[in-house]
């Protein structure tokens, strides 16, 4: 089964469906030397996307490898490559190289630790009772589909991003159990009015050190205090989440692979 969050599955179909969406053509009363050079540019780019997708696919390994075990369970190379895919697609998107020797050591690593880091999660949860409803997984999928107009488009999209609709629903039920467990394991902590003026006024300096030449107004700590507080409350989680992860890493056993 492929395994990652589906959040990530959303945003590998929005890049296939977008691939895959743009071959219309259009009517044209240009001269057929301005054709001609939009052909060559077309060309091009399509040579460029060719070779991109080349070395992209350099980057994935045999879907039957084992790449990681996490506690006995096995991480195979179906679920390393989509994981990587959706990496590999949102570097792209901050108009980085995916494919530089650096990016390819940088994405392998967050790819490996974000699986092993899920399935750790996924079973300490499963451990503790958590699971999703029917109900809850319809209902996650609903807000999947809704950027697609039709089933058509987004079983399209599906098809593209070399998904079924069993594996992403299997992928809705994890994060729905993960968002569970986190709600109800992982705690917030405690957010004092101190950090959230400290953070207020380093915003604040931020804002009037802007280089915009519109000049922005600043607001009242009042008005943006509830925003900061759940800002720092989440980060607050998400550093206990980390920790929690180490602790399950430490008593558990993992190995990587590759």
């Amino acid at each position: 089964m492929k395994k990652f969050t589906y959040p990530l599955i959303a945003g590998l179909l929005a890049v296939a469906l977008t691939a895959c969406g743009s071959n219309d053509d259009n009517a044209s009363d240009k001269s057929k030397d301005t054709q001609t050079e939009q052909q060559t540019s077309k060309q091009d780019q399509e040579k460029q996307m060719k070779e991109m997708q080349e070395k992209l696919a350099k980057q994935k390994v045999d879907e039957k490898k084992i790449v990681a075990t996490v506690n006995g369970q096995k991480i195979l190379g179906s679920d390393y490559n989509m994981a990587l895919s959706t990496s590999q697609s949102q570097m792209q998107q901050f108009g980085q190289d995916p494919t530089s020797k650096e990016a390819t050591k940088q994405i392998k690593k967050q790819t490996l630790d974000g699986l092993v880091n899920q399935e750790l999660i996924s079973q300490d949860a499963a451990k503790k009772g958590y699971k999703a409803t029917d109900e809850e997984i319809q209902k996650e999928l609903d807000e999947v589909k809704k950027p697609y107009k039709t089933d058509k488009e987004f079983n399209k999209a599906l098809k593209e991003a070399d998904l079924s609709l069993d594996d992403l629903k299997a992928q809705i039920s994890d994060v729905v159990q993960t968002n569970k467990y986190v709600e109800k394991e992982i705690p917030k902590g405690t957010v004092t009015d101190k950090q959230i003026q400290d953070t207020y006024d380093q915003q604040v300096q931020q804002l009037k050190q802007s280089d915009s030449k519109q000049q922005q107004e600043v607001p009242k700590l009042e008005d943006v205090k509830p925003q900061i507080k759940q800002s720092l409350e989440e980060q607050n989680q998400q550093e206990n989440l980390m920790n929690k992860v180490n602790e399950l890493k430490k008593d558990g056993k993992v190995d990587v692979k590759i």
